[in-house]
């Protein structure tokens, strides 16, 4: 039986008690924004779970997702298995050579997890999670003959490559909630509460039958886009039928194959985790690198030149404060718009070497009204940047910046 899907959208009550049940939900360390997935508002419809194995009695897609917003899983261990495919083209080793440079120019730190985390943004990882509250955590990312390890105990981060035996040693920061902020999702709880934030009538909501996962029944809560123009084809939660905690997110792309980010448990307990396990010393000789000393610009702010868009263009352009993006349209169609106030980017001639190669493979020369850019392209996120300095960015088609960026002249 498919399941059922209705075109009756949530009441605003309804809505708004949804997002104060998501609000108590985040309690993991290193909440989600890697995959980007900001377009992910929801429209609940109706759902009933189909047969399947294992049997599990019928739920809706609401209750579903009050279910998870309802988990209150503070103490686990498991270990989590995440495969990213953006379809970026082979780098032939020119990454490795621009992070050695990174890593040897005595500003940074191997062990740094702003870095270090943003490994998983591509190829298949496995990462061993522990948690006990909400200010204890580890995450360890296995790698051939070394280890990462990011241990969050009370105020002190401490980060470790093994393979480097550098340390940084950070403090935790907070948000207004008091939930520890970090950067980069390595549960598929992390990325679930991402893709519900928020809720609009954007999104159908389903529960495609149920599944065995990491040994445990889950039901599999279905997303997807209503409306075309989106690179995301669907969305899909696997959710523990017990205790509500997502268990696997898997992000498939609208143009088919596989999946951009796939994460799961292969093994997880519920029981709590030695103490021993968030303990911390930095082993002898090993390279230790406060938070202080990593100079500043190192972690992605803005350029100099960074401006805001005016509010001068098209109706639908969203004002942002200062120092952030505009966006245009909503839902899973949203578009940031970013004006960095220079002259776009060079041509791969004009780069030359291996980074013009890079570039080249990236990016398609567009034309329109707005003039001339490029458009570069993931599997997930496309990005139009204009010769005259302006980035159209979004889980969007092509043809879709290029519209934006026309409607904006």
């Amino acid at each position: 039986m498919a399941p059922y899907e209705s075109d009756d959208s949530t009441t605003a009550g309804e809505v708004d008690d949804l997002r104060a049940g998501r609000r108590k939900a985040a309690r993991y360390v290193v909440p989600v924004a890697v995959v980007g997935v900001a377009a992910a508002t929801i429209g609940l419809v109706p759902a009933i779970a189909d047969s399947g194995d294992p049997d599990l009695p019928k739920i809706s897609a609401q209750q579903l997702i009050e279910k998870i917003a309802a988990s209150d899983v503070e103490q686990l261990s498991g270990t989590v298995k995440i495969s990213t495919d953006l379809g970026l083209p082979d780098l032939g080793g020119l990454e490795s050579s621009l992070m050695s440079g990174a890593t040897q120019s005595g500003e940074g730190s191997s062990a740094d997890p702003s870095s270090k985390l943003m490994e998983l943004a591509s190829g298949t990882h496995t990462v061993r999670v522990a948690a006990d509250g909400e200010d204890k955590h580890k995450i360890s990312l296995l790698q051939n003959a070394a280890e990462y390890s990011l241990i969050h105990n009370g105020k002190d981060v401490w980060g470790y490559d093994s393979a480097s035996n550098e340390v940084y040693h950070g403090t935790a920061s907070e948000s207004a909630d008091g939930k520890t902020k970090e950067d980069v999702p390595t549960t598929p709880q992390e990325l679930a509460e991402e893709a519900l934030k928020s809720v609009d009538d954007t999104t159908s909501v389903t529960v495609d039958g149920t599944a065995q996962i990491a040994g445990r029944d889950a039901y599999r809560l279905l997303i997807k886009p209503k409306d075309s123009g989106s690179t995301v084809g669907a969305i899909t939660v696997g959710v523990d039928a017990k205790t509500g905690l997502p268990l696997k997110f898997t992000l498939t792309p609208a143009s088919g194959g596989a999946a951009v980010v796939d994460a799961g448990f292969t093994q997880v307990t519920f029981a709590k985790p030695a103490a021993s396990t968030f303990d911390f010393t930095p082993p002898k000789g090993a390279k230790v690198t406060e938070e202080g000393d990593v100079a500043a610009g190192e972690h992605g702010q803005a350029p100099d030149n960074f401006r805001t868009p005016d509010d001068s263009k098209a109706p639908d352009e969203k004002v942002a404060p200062e120092g952030e993006p505009k966006i245009i349209g909503e839902g899973w169609n949203s578009i940031a718009v970013i004006e960095t106030g220079g002259e776009g980017m060079p041509s791969g001639s004009e780069a030359g070497g291996e980074f013009g190669g890079f570039l080249d493979s990236l990016g398609d020369k567009v034309t329109g009204k707005f003039g001339e850019g490029t458009v570069f392209k993931t599997r997930l996120v496309n990005a139009l940047m204009t010769d005259d300095g302006k980035i159209y960015v979004g889980t969007v088609t092509k043809d879709a910046l290029v519209k934006a960026a026309n409607a904006a002249k």
